[in-house]
C-alpha cells in the first residue's frame, strides 16, 4: 500500500489530500466523501457517500470531473547503476461535462525530479503513458525509471485502456512475449499475461526494455 500527498481544487476551493493505492484501486477522501476507482479520472463516491456526492462535488456518471488533482509518485530510478527514489509530480485537469456524455477536456502533465535535474513532459498527449515515455526520452545517459513502463516483460492491450494503470505483465511468460512484434501475436499469448499492473509499479523481474520490443514498441 503506498499513499500519495497532493492538492484538490475545484469551484469550491482547495485543499490537501492523499490518494492509497494498493496497486490496483485507489481510494481518497474529499470533503468527507470517500471516492474509490482503479483509476484517477474515474474516481466514483462509495454507495454510502453516493447521495451525498452531488452536492458537494460535479461529477460525470458518478466519476469526479471540473477538478485540478495534483500529487507526488515516488518512483524508483536507476542512475548509473545506482539506486534511488525519485518524485513525479502529477497534475491532472479534468474538464467539465459536455452534453455528448464527455468531458470538455483531460489534461495530464508530469514533472520528474530527476538526478540531473526537473524534467517536465509535454502534457499535450491526454496519457500517462505517453508523457511519462516523454520523460523517459529526456532523462540523462545513464538514468532510468525502474518501473513497469520500461520493463521489458509489460504491454498493452490493442482494445485499448484507460488513463493509468491496465498494463499487462507477461513475466511469466517471457520466453512467448519475447517473440511479440504486432497485434496478432499480442493476442496469441494476451491470456498468458501474469496480471495487469500500474505503470509506476516495480518487481523483481524488471529487466530493460529496447526500442521495438512487443505491440507498443
Amino acid at each position: 500500500m503506498q499513499s500519495y500527498r497532493g492538492l484538490f481544487e475545484d469551484t469550491r476551493g482547495q485543499e490537501a489530500f492523499s490518494i492509497e493505492n494498493d496497486g490496483r484501486n485507489l481510494r481518497t477522501t474529499l470533503r468527507g466523501v470517500t471516492f474509490v476507482g482503479t483509476d484517477f479520472d474515474a474516481l466514483s463516491p462509495i454507495p454510502e457517500h453516493a447521495e451525498r456526492a452531488p452536492r458537494l462535488f460535479a461529477l460525470l456518471q458518478s466519476s469526479l470531473c471540473s477538478c485540478v488533482l495534483e500529487w507526488v509518485i515516488p518512483v524508483p530510478m536507476v542512475d548509473h547503476g545506482r539506486m534511488l527514489e525519485a518524485k513525479l509530480t502529477v497534475r491532472l485537469e479534468l474538464g467539465d461535462p459536455t452534453s455528448r456524455g464527455g468531458l470538455t477536456h483531460e489534461h495530464v502533465g508530469l514533472t520528474l525530479e530527476a538526478p540531473s535535474g526537473t524534467l517536465r513532459s509535454a502534457g499535450t498527449s491526454g496519457w500517462f503513458e505517453d508523457e511519462l515515455l516523454d520523460l523517459v526520452q529526456k532523462l540523462a545517459i545513464g538514468e532510468t525509471l525502474f518501473t513497469c513502463i520500461t520493463c521489458a516483460h509489460s504491454d498493452y492491450s490493442p482494445f485499448g485502456h484507460g488513463l493509468f494503470g491496465g498494463l499487462a505483465c507477461f513475466r511469466d511468460a517471457k520466453e512467448d512475449y519475447a517473440r511479440v512484434h504486432d497485434k496478432s501475436s499480442l493476442f496469441a499469448i494476451w491470456d498468458r499475461h501474469t496480471e495487469l499492473v500500474q505503470e509506476t509499479h516495480r518487481c523483481p523481474d524488471h529487466r530493460p526494455r529496447k526500442p521495438g520490443t512487443g505491440y507498443r514498441g
